[in-house]
Order: structure tokens, then C-alpha cells, then sequence
């Protein structure tokens, strides 16, 4: 039995039952990652000597039966920009190559609370910056579909590395779009939570008042199961929230009939052709599964391409400010081009004379955006429709656009700059590519949202699809 091809619920079902111990487990991936990993290149750090004495502290617990959560002794991966201590943290930038954090991120934090076995840290596009994977300093992360695409980003290589079977969990973290576009890139479940659902504390900040950490998995339960544990309010996070933490597994598996689904003709239209066709394909999965579908009216996705961008860089500039060489990390001289050119534009937007004209004009657009989604939630539970544009791209293709981000976000960003939550799911294949459908609803909805995409998952089996490699 080839263990590394378990899911989190599986997994977690057989240490309990102790058909294989965690170690068994861990090294069954660990040889996955040594066999795949130089064709994928989707870690920058693997640490195989902590991984296997935390799943020999795991085995221990389950001897003792003192595993009280389906987490202990479960392999995962972080996104390099997530602080850990025994593992450097470098967000893929030669500013922070070297860099061993001296604290860990909540989201570390609560995960190694639960047990789990931490495997290293993956690749991305450098300070979260694009949707390729492909702007990291190091290297270029492949989709395990077909090793001349790219994953998505900028969590290329959480989304690559849970497709190719070199983790049994991950996590990623969204600021317009990059846990679910390379998830549906990849062929993954990509959940992202409700801004300040998730702390952000000890996470390398990009866009501080959109930056969310969520799971990139092989199911929905399995994402569901990982935002139970991260999930919650954090003392060190102004911006988390105080909200009491649902069970979001409770309603997996309940039916959606009369559920009302509300469809954007502009999210669909923005889409290419073959993206289309499996989107409809699903409405008509969602109409034989008793819901509601309706069309709703949202403003044109394209605008929020230009919100997005200004508000992003102003942060970013504001952001990376702190990294000078002095406290940590290299110098200055070692960001490399993209970072550059969002520093300047950022400071720009927020300079004497354009602050008004560019930065508090994006922030009332931002509202005006917010409050649309706000009225149609009026009338649907959720809303449906493409989670990218197309499906992957060839390598290479970010470099010949310095708006690529932002167009291969497009779908994502108004509901990431409403703070929404979403869920990415496989809808379909395109020439032996995944298309990703993604699921919105109102803040503070993932119960719901997970709800509607378990259905779908389990009405389709398109997550049982893999890549063969």
C-alpha cells in the first residue's frame, strides 16, 4: 500500500486503527519527496531528521491513546513564509535565504499543538508575490499535471506538493487569489477563510489587510478538518477574529437541496471557452443535487484588478520596508525584480499629491464592492463560478507580463478584497489539465460554503483524479 496517496481522513483512520504507525507514514512520503520532488520542485526545505522524530512523539501518543484530534502524527507541508524555528522560513527571496525565525506562527503554532509532522516548507513566488510560483528566487515549481506548466501561485508549491503526493496536508495563504488559483491549477481543494478567521501573526506580511492563511488539501473534508485547527481568535493578531469557531466538518455530508446558488454571468464570461462549458457542466450537477441556481448581478470582476493592485502595492511598500539589511536578512540590493516594482508603485500610490487620487479612491471603490456582495447575499446562500480564467499556463508564461497576477486573479479578488470566504474544487479536466469551480459565501460562512463543495466532490469523484508521474 503506498501510504503517501492517503488523504488527512484516511490517514488519520489507520493510525487510529494502527494499520501502519506515523513513522511508516512519514517515510512513505519522505521517499515520495525524494523520488518526485526533483521533477516537481515544489519544497525549498525538506528537514527528514525532525520529521521523523516528531512522528516517532506522534506513534508514542497513539500507543498511549492519547491522540485526542485526527491531526497527530499527519505529514504536512507550510508555505515558506510561515514562521516555523526549526525550519528556516525564506518567503522563496534571497533576502531571507538564511533566516531561522526565533517564534513560530500561529498557524505553526497550532498545528504543531495538534502533532503533526512537520515535513519543510514549500516553494512560491517571492513575498507572495504572483500567481506562478515562477517569481521565486530559487526556482521554478512544476504542475505535477504536466511538468512544462505552472502550478499557480503564489502557494505553487502547497498546491503542487498535495497533488503529487509529496504531503498528506498543507497549508497556503491567500492575498488575492493564491490558494485557490493554484489550486484549481493543480487540481486541489483550496480553502480560503474569511479574513481574520485565520491569524496572520508570524506570517511574512504582503497585504496586510487581505492576507489570509488556509488549507490546500486532497478533499474537502480534509480542509475542513485542518481549518478546525488553525481556526480562532489570536491575542498577538489585531485583525482576528473574536468570533466562536464552528465545527466545520458538521455539515459534511448534508444534503443542499433548496439551497439557493447564485450565478454571475460576468465571472462566467470572463473565463476562457473550455473553462465555461465545465462550469455549466457543474450548475447543472448543483440543479440535479435540488438547489436553487439563480442568476445574480455583480459588478464586472475587472474592477477589482485595479482596487486590488493599489491597495496591494501600498502595502507591500509599506511592508517590505522593514526588511533593510539591519535587523534581519540580507540587504536591500537582493530583492529581485517584481518586489521592486511593487515597492515603487506602491510608495507612489501613497505619496503627497496621489494618496487621494489612487489610494483612498481604491479604499471607496473596495466598499462599494464589499456592499454589492453584501446585497446579493440578500438573495442567494452562495455564490458559483470559475476559480482562474484557464487552466494552467506553459512555464514561462509570467515573464512576459507584469500584470499577470492580477489577470490570472481576477476571478478571486473581488471577494478576497470583501474579505469572503472560498473554496476551490476540481470541476473537470481540459486536455488533461484540472479546472477549478469555486464556491463564495457571506463572512464567516466556510460551514456552508464547505458544505456546498463536499456535495459537488461527492457527486463528481474528480478529486480521485491524479497525475501520473
Amino acid at each position: 500500500m503506498d501510504l503517501y496517496k492517503l488523504t488527512i481522513t484516511q490517514a488519520s483512520k489507520g493510525l487510529k486503527e494502527k494499520k501502519f504507525s506515523s513513522k511508516e507514514l512519514t517515510k512513505s512520503v519522505l521517499a515520495r519527496i525524494k523520488s518526485i520532488d526533483k521533477l516537481v520542485k515544489a519544497y525549498v526545505t525538506v528537514d527528514e531528521e525532525n520529521a521523523l522524530h516528531k512522528a516517532n512523539k506522534a506513534d508514542k501518543l497513539l500507543m498511549k491513546k492519547r491522540a485526542d484530534n485526527p491531526l497527530v502524527g499527519i505529514p504536512f507541508a507550510l508555505k515558506d513564509n510561515i514562521c516555523t524555528t526549526d525550519i528556516r522560513t525564506t518567503a522563496s527571496s534571497n533576502v531571507l535565504k538564511d533566516y531561522l525565525p526565533i517564534f513560530n506562527g500561529t498557524v505553526a503554532k497550532k498545528l504543531k499543538e495538534k502533532n503533526i509532522v512537520l515535513l519543510g516548507k514549500t516553494n512560491m513566488d517571492a513575498w507572495a508575490h504572483g500567481s506562478s510560483t515562477e517569481a521565486s528566487d530559487f526556482f521554478t515549481t512544476r504542475n505535477p499535471w504536466n511538468l512544462g506548466r505552472l502550478p499557480g501561485g503564489s502557494s505553487g508549491g502547497s498546491a503542487a506538493s498535495i497533488m503529487s503526493d509529496m504531503t498528506i496536508g498543507s497549508i497556503g495563504t491567500e492575498t488575492a487569489g493564491s490558494i485557490r488559483q493554484p489550486s484549481a491549477w493543480c487540481g486541489a481543494v483550496g480553502l480560503k477563510p474569511t479574513y481574520g478567521r485565520v491569524s496572520r501573526y508570524g506570517i511574512v506580511a504582503m497585504g496586510s489587510s487581505l492576507d489570509s492563511p488556509g488549507p490546500i488539501t486532497k478533499t474537502v473534508e480534509d480542509a475542513a478538518i485542518v481549518l478546525n485547527a488553525i481556526a480562532g481568535f489570536d491575542p498577538y493578531d489585531a485583525t482576528s477574529s473574536p468570533k466562536k469557531v464552528e465545527n466545520y466538518t458538521k455539515d459534511i455530508g448534508k444534503k443542499i437541496k433548496g439551497m439557493k446558488i447564485g450565478i454571475a454571468d460576468m465571472y462566467i464570461e470572463s473565463s476562457q471557452k473550455n473553462i465555461q462549458e465545465k462550469i455549466y457542466q457543474a450548475i447543472e450537477v448543483f440543479k440535479k443535487l435540488g438547489a436553487k441556481v439563480k442568476n445574480v448581478n455583480l459588478v464586472d470582476p475587472q474592477y477589482a484588478i485595479s482596487v486590488y493592485t493599489i491597495l496591494q502595492r501600498a502595502e507591500v511598500s509599506a511592508n517590505l520596508a522593514r526588511f533593510d539589511g539591519i535587523r534581519y536578512g540580507y540587504g536591500r540590493d537582493k530583492f529581485g525584480e517584481e518586489a521592486k516594482r511593487r515597492i515603487m508603485l506602491g510608495t507612489y500610490a501613497l505619496s503627497t499629491g496621489y494618496y487621494d487620487a489612487l489610494y483612498l479612491k481604491a479604499q471607496q471603490i473596495r466598499t462599494m464592492i464589499v456592499e454589492d456582495f453584501e446585497k446579493v447575499f440578500k438573495k442567494v446562500d452562495v455564490i458559483i463560478g470559475p476559480t482562474a480564467p484557464c487552466t494552467a499556463l506553459p512555464l514561462g508564461s509570467s515573464k512576459t507580463s507584469p500584470m499577470f497576477g492580477e489577470v490570472q486573479d481576477i476571478l478571486a479578488e473581488p471577494s478576497t478584497i470583501s474579505g469572503l470566504p472560498g473554496i476551490s474544487i476540481p470541476c473537470g479536466f481540459s486536455d488533461g489539465l484540472p479546472a477549478g469551480l469555486q464556491v463564495i459565501g457571506p463572512q464567516f460562512s466556510e460551514k456552508k460554503i464547505i458544505q456546498v463543495a463536499h456535495a459537488f466532490e461527492q457527486e463528481t469523484n474528480y478529486f480521485k483524479e491524479k497525475p501520473k508521474l
